[in-house]
């Protein structure tokens, strides 16, 4: 690709902070985005950080060409020590951790039931979770969105992706799974896992082992029922389409893998879009007019164009999570920097989304501006990009849509507090420090655009 700066010989790597690696670490850890705009600031688009526990620096990047290049290079893989805090919890199977032909045959066999006609079948169940969370919300009382979508998405994940019916073992899988997620989201976690690869040590804290243990209990017994089910084949849940599906050899997953998966699924998409949910509601309650123009038309029943709308650009502006980065499989030029094969590269999500060139007002909250020309690409990557975007992007989408018209439809609901939201780590996730405080009423109000603010 062309650069805007001369070439550097390969051993020489973007511009890095001048502060010591812990101290890069704790500001990456504690305010990972302000840390991000400074780098950004001081250093340019294209950057290195260095973070304990890692021997060699990671380069941040947010030009959508680089980008580009980086996740459709098939030789590329993932950086290492991504499994000490993953593998663990998610096990040898998961595909979140496989890479070459394992990872792209496992890709293949688990795209088809979040894609297409089957996505229909999810509605319902995504409506009827919400419609019942909503009802017992509390009225005229502050309270956090940010748990409350937490809930919705558990469930969405329970009833859709597992397929659990059994009402007992639904109570206990909703503790259980409550509590791995809990602590799998800590930002300690994240800490005590770069700690660990300091020290050359296994981790995450053995404290998961216990919780692990009984969640992976519960779902044998889910993934036993399936199979004992002369009638699986005709049931709309994932689990029960993972189980049928088959590689090309013909082959099945077996038991211990489609535990891998399922936790897998779990563990990437129910924070995450209940992260997203939270964000969003955010941004709408301190943008009126948007709001005002999401409840009539979803009051009018009209399509989604504006729905889609809201969510991609609180997509952009609010990525939950803020970094997905590669292992270099063969050189990569960025910048005027040649980028040698084994070089650690993460594309700053945040950063991408924020650059004034393909944004402008890039930290205003517009949806409108996902109806006028769609940006390119790799300019808009909340999911990631290449053979290893997140598998369940439309399903999360879908979610995202589903609550946000059950919630407008049901009752009025208004910001708790007149600041916005600042940002906050849950372990790689980027959530509203105060869970997103809201205030919530019977009645809609009828819709009526005032000005807009900047996020």
């Amino acid at each position: 690709m062309q650069t805007s700066r001369p070439a550097r010989p390969p051993d020489l790597l973007p511009p890095e902070p001048s502060e010591p690696p812990v101290v890069q670490t704790m500001r990456w850890i504690r305010s990972p985005i302000d840390f991000l705009e400074s780098c950004r600031r001081r250093l340019g688009d294209t950057f290195s950080v260095r973070f304990i526990g890692f021997q060699t620096p990671m380069v941040m990047l947010s030009d959508p060409e680089a980008v580009r290049a980086l996740y459709t290079a098939r030789d590329s893989g993932l950086p290492p020590g991504r499994t000490l805090g993953l593998r663990p919890v998610m096990g040898p199977r998961s595909i979140l951790l496989l890479e070459g032909q394992e990872h792209l045959a496992r890709r293949k066999l688990m795209l088809p039931p979040f894609h297409g006609e089957r996505m229909r079948a999810y509605e319902d169940v995504i409506r009827e979770v919400a419609a019942g969370e909503i009802a017992t919300w509390p009225r005229e009382r502050a309270f956090p969105m940010h748990p409350r979508m937490q809930a919705v998405t558990l469930e969405v994940i329970m009833r859709a992706v597992f397929g659990v019916t059994d009402r007992e073992r639904l109570s206990q899988l909703r503790v259980g799974l409550r509590s791995l997620l809990d602590d799998t989201a800590s930002s300690r976690l994240q800490l005590s896992v770069l700690v660990a690869r300091r020290l050359r040590r296994a981790g995450p804290p053995a404290g998961l082992d216990g919780l692990t243990m009984d969640v992976d209990e519960l779902l044998a017994a889910e993934i036993a029922e399936h199979r004992a089910d002369p009638a699986s084949t005709e049931r709309d849940d994932i689990l029960a389409q993972l189980m049928a599906a088959t590689f090309e050899d013909g082959g099945r997953m077996s038991d211990s893998e489609l535990r891998d998966q399922l936790v897998t699924l779990l563990l990437a998409g129910h924070e995450t879009t209940a992260t997203a949910l939270a964000w969003t509601f955010d941004l709408l309650l301190r943008h009126p007019a948007q709001l005002a123009r999401l409840r009539t038309e979803v009051e009018r029943g009209a399509e989604d164009t504006y729905i889609r709308a809201v969510v991609a650009e609180s997509l952009r502006l609010r990525p939950v999570v803020p970094i997905a980065g590669r292992r270099l499989g063969s050189e990569l030029l960025v910048n005027g920097y040649t980028l040698p094969a084994g070089t650690d590269v993460a594309p700053s999500i945040w950063l991408t989304h924020t650059r004034a060139d393909i944004y402008p007002e890039p930290l205003a909250f517009r949806p409108e501006r996902f109806l006028e020309d769609a940006p390119a690409t790799y300019s808009w990557i909340p999911f990631g990009g290449g053979s290893r975007r997140c598998l369940g992007a439309s399903f999360a989408e879908l979610e995202m849509r589903v609550v946000l018209r059950e919630v407008l439809r049901s009752c009025e609901i208004r910001a708790a507090d007149a600041r916005p939201e600042r940002i906050a780590r849950r372990n790689v996730t980027l959530a509203p420090r105060r869970g997103t405080r809201v205030v919530v009423s019977v009645q809609p109000p009828a819709a009526a655009p005032t000005a807009t603010a900047t996020a």
